[in-house]
């Protein structure tokens, strides 16, 4: 089953369900993917974290419903998860600008957003540069941290303050030191008790018989890899590389590319050439579509 198969499987999943409890593990059973995976799937191509997207939706059908009847706000709180109408209302306000008594009225303005679905998109303006490449399982070793808000790190800038503080306090150049390459991986994802927190790794492969004592090692599975890489560029994008690849390779390249996305973790590359131009690659496991 490809992604968008299994992505508008998980929008009928939530319509069916809106008015529960819904967690990003109960939409993600709808499809073949982890929590954590289906959440970063769905950031990159919706450019907005579930959580949110459910938000929209209850906050959507709760103004349609106080149009077209006489239900009570706090009988519409409740249904919708809010723990009063006071934080009910302060959600309806954020999102359409108007309290729930006011949206009554006719004429009133509010911001619906109606379910997503998702298509082919076929734009062919600019060019990807990328590879299938095919690894037997491996090692890294380097610097790990437990970032909270994994599915959407920039909300918060865990992962921004995380790199920033192994770059100055020269934890990376150790890295680099001892495992005699320059070519940084940011590495998620191995470990999924939580989908909304996880373990992540600033590292280096660990090339057979290297010293890896001092840091944190983790396996990565044997998988064949779809890889994207930036151009060439003179200064450090600091990750906006990646960000672009990412979004592009979900939204554009899986679509077409007659590959579904394989269970197990994306592989951030942060590298330089000898030529000393900065480059970035997005890896993430693929299996063709049968």
């Amino acid at each position: 089953m490809d992604i968008l198969t299994q992505l508008n499987r998980a929008m009928d999943y939530i319509e069916a369900h809106i008015a529960d409890d819904l967690a990003l593990a109960d939409v993600s059973s709808a499809t073949s993917y982890s929590p954590y995976h289906f959440g970063r799937l769905f950031y990159y191509i919706a450019d907005m974290p579930l959580s949110e997207y459910i938000r929209r939706r209850k906050l959507t059908l709760a103004a349609m419903q106080l149009q077209s009847s006489e239900v009570k706000v706090i009988d519409l709180a409740i249904l919708y998860g809010y723990d009063s109408a006071d934080s009910f209302t302060r959600a309806f306000v954020k999102q359409h600008g108007v309290t729930p008594s006011a949206a009554r009225k006719t004429g009133v303005n509010l911001t619906i957003f109606p379910p997503l679905t998702f298509q082919i998109i076929i734009k062919g303006v600019q060019a990807m540069n990328w590879r299938i490449e095919e690894k037997e399982a491996f090692e890294v070793f380097g610097i790990e941290r437990t970032i909270k808000n994994v599915l959407n790190p920039d909300e918060t800038g865990e992962l921004t303050a995380f790199w920033k503080e192994a770059q100055t306090n020269g934890s990376c150049k150790r890295l680099i030191a001892q495992g005699g390459r320059s070519d940084l991986m940011g590495f998620g994802g191995y470990v999924e008790e939580q989908a909304d927190e996880c373990p992540y790794m600033i590292c280096l492969i660990a090339d057979p018989g290297r010293d890896t004592s001092g840091f944190q090692v983790a396996s990565v599975p044997a998988a064949s890899w779809a890889i994207f890489r930036s151009e060439e560029l003179d200064e450090n994008p600091h990750g906006r590389e990646l960000r672009i690849l990412f979004r592009r390779a979900y939204t554009e390249w899986f679509s077409s590319s007659g590959y579904d996305r394989f269970p197990g973790p994306d592989l951030e590359i942060y590298g330089m050439t000898d030529s000393g131009k900065y480059y970035e690659e997005a890896w993430i496991p693929v299996k063709k579509i049968t």
